[in-house]
C-alpha cells in the first residue's frame, strides 16, 4: 500500500475517533452546538456511544457480599452450584436493570461466596431483597382452558413437581446425531410426579420456568418413568450448557446471606477521575515537551502519533465498552508512557544507523526494522501479564477481582494501540514528512 493511501487511512481513523469521542452535548458558540450526532447508510444505523461507562468506584453504588450456604448440597456439586447461583444472580441483576453489575465467586475450602457490585444503584434494600432468595424452578403443563389462559395469560399451570424434585441438569450428546443436548435427572419423588405429568401431556408442552420465567419449553414426546429425561433442540455446546446452569440455579438451590455491604458515593469517584485527568494531562504534557525538545522534529512527529493513540484508546473504550475504574485510569496512564518507548527504541537506532554512514531513508528503515524485536518482545511479555491479571477463563487460582481486571483490561488495549501508533502511524508520518 502507497505511502500516502496509509496517510490517509490514518486520517480517517483519527476523524472517527474524534467523533466516537465527543461529548454527548457540545456549545461550542450560541451558534454552534450539537447532540447524538448518529447517522445511517442504507440499511446500517450506527449510534455513537455518547459517554465512557463508569465502575462503582467513580460513578458511585453498592458492593454486596453473599455467604452461600453449601451444607445442603454434595461436596462434588458444590462448584457446579456456586456458579449456577453466578448465573442466576447475574440473570436478576440485569432483570433488575443494572447493566454494568459485575458478579464474581470467590472460595477458600470451605467458605464459598459471591460478590456483587452494582453501580448508581440507589435503592439497595431492593437489590438486596431481589439478589438474595433463593432460585425457584418449577414445571409447568399447558392450560387446558384456552379462553382463561387468553384472559389471564396463564398459558401454563403449576404443578407439583419443582426444583427440590431435580437432582441435576447436565450436558450431554445425543448417540444418532452427536448434537448436544441438556439431561436431567429425577431423585425417587420427583420420578414418579414427572411420570405422571408426561403420561398425561405427551405430543404437549410442557414449560419449566426460573423465578417465574420460562427458560425451556420442550414438547414431551413420550412417558417417561425412569427418572432421567433430555431436553433436545437447536443446541449448540454454549447455549447447552447455559441451559443446564440456569436448570442447576434452581436444582441445586443454595441459599445465601449478606455478610457485607459498602457504599460508595458518587462526589468520591468524581473527584477521583478530576485528580486522575490532572495527572494524566500532566503526565502527557510533559512527555510531548520532552520528545519535541531531545528529538526536534521527529519527536514533534511522535507526538502526533501520541496523541493519535489517546484519540484511538478513548474511542475504543466507548465502542467496546470498557467500564472504567481508578485502576482501569492508571492502566491508560500507565500506557501512555510506553506508548513512546517504541519511538526511543526506533529514534536512537536511526541514530546508530547513521553515525555509521547510512543515508536517512535507509537509516530510517533500518532503524524501524532492528528495533522491532526489542519493541516486540518487551510488550509481549506486559500482555502476557495483562491475560494473567484479567484471568478471562476464571481459574480459581488466579485474581477474580473487578478492579485489576479492569486495570489489566485498559492497559492490554494501551499496548495493542501504542504497538499499532508507534509502528504504524509514526513511521508513515515520518515517510512522508521527515526530511532531515
Amino acid at each position: 500500500m502507497k505511502r500516502k493511501n496509509i496517510l490517509w487511512l490514518i486520517i480517517t481513523l483519527t476523524l472517527f475517533s474524534v467523533y466516537v469521542d465527543l461529548p454527548a452535548k457540545l456549545n461550542l458558540r450560541k451558534e454552534i452546538s450539537f447532540t447524538g450526532l448518529d447517522f445511517k447508510i442504507g440499511p446500517i444505523v450506527f449510534k455513537r456511544p455518547t459517554d465512557v461507562k463508569k465502575g462503582l468506584d467513580l460513578q458511585g453504588g453498592t458492593h454486596l457480599v453473599f455467604s452461600a450456604d453449601m451444607n445442603g448440597v454434595e461436596e462434588k456439586n458444590r462448584d457446579e452450584a456456586l456458579k449456577a447461583s453466578q448465573t442466576n444472580i447475574e440473570k436478576r441483576v440485569n432483570y433488575f436493570g443494572v447493566s454494568e453489575a459485575i458478579v464474581q465467586t470467590a472460595k477458600t475450602e470451605n467458605d464459598f461466596r459471591l460478590i456483587v457490585e452494582l453501580p448508581g444503584v440507589t435503592d439497595v434494600n431492593q437489590a438486596i431483597d431481589l439478589i438474595g432468595k433463593t432460585a425457584q424452578l418449577e414445571f409447568r403443563t399447558e392450560n387446558p382452558d384456552q379462553k382463561t389462559a387468553t384472559e389471564s395469560g396463564e398459558y401454563f399451570l403449576k404443578t407439583d413437581l419443582t426444583g427440590k424434585d431435580l437432582k441435576r441438569s447436565f450436558v450431554d450428546f445425543d448417540q444418532n446425531t452427536s448434537e448436544p443436548v441438556v439431561g436431567l435427572e429425577f431423585n425417587s419423588e420427583g420420578a414418579k410426579k414427572f411420570g405422571e405429568i408426561t403420561a398425561q401431556n405427551v405430543g404437549k408442552m410442557v414449560a419449566i420456568y426460573l423465578d417465574g420465567l420460562p427458560v425451556s419449553i420442550p414438547k414431551v414426546e413420550e412417558a417417561i418413568t425412569g427418572g432421567n429425561a433430555v431436553i433436545r433442540g437447536s443446541f449448540d455446546l454454549k447455549s447447552a450448557k447455559q441451559l443446564s446452569i440456569q436448570l442447576n440455579a434452581g436444582a441445586l438451590p443454595v441459599p445465601i446471606s449478606l455478610i457485607e455491604q459498602r457504599n460508595i458515593g458518587a462526589s468520591l469517584g468524581n473527584e477521583s477521575v478530576q485528580k486522575s485527568v490532572r495527572a494524566g494531562l500532566i503526565g502527557l504534557l510533559m512527555v510531548i515537551a520532552f520528545m519535541w525538545a531531545y528529538y526536534g522534529k521527529l519527536g514533534l512527529l511522535a507526538d502526533l502519533a501520541l496523541i493519535n493513540y489517546g484519540l484511538i484508546t478513548l474511542a475504543l473504550y466507548k465502542l467496546i465498552p470498557v467500564t472504567l475504574t481508578l485502576p482501569g485510569i492508571a492502566g491508560f496512564l500507565l500506557s501512555v508512557g510506553m506508548a513512546v518507548d517504541a519511538n526511543i527504541l526506533i529514534f536512537e537506532r536511526m541514530k546508530e544507523e547513521k553515525r555509521m554512514g547510512k543515508p536517512l531513508p535507509v537509516a530510517m528503515e533500518l532503524g524501524f526494522g532492528r528495533a522491532w524485536d526489542s519493541i516486540r518482545d518487551a510488550n509481549v511479555c506486559t500482555l502476557i501479564t495483562a491475560f494473567i491479571l484479567f484471568n478471562p477463563f476464571n481459574w480459581t487460582f488466579l485474581n477474580v477481582s473487578g478492579m485489576v481486571r479492569g486495570f489489566a483490561l485498559t492497559l492490554a488495549l494501551g499496548i495493542a494501540v501504542s504497538l499499532f501508533t508507534g509502528i504504524v502511524v509514526t513511521r508513515t508520518l515520518i515517510r512522508v514528512f521527515y526530511k532531515g
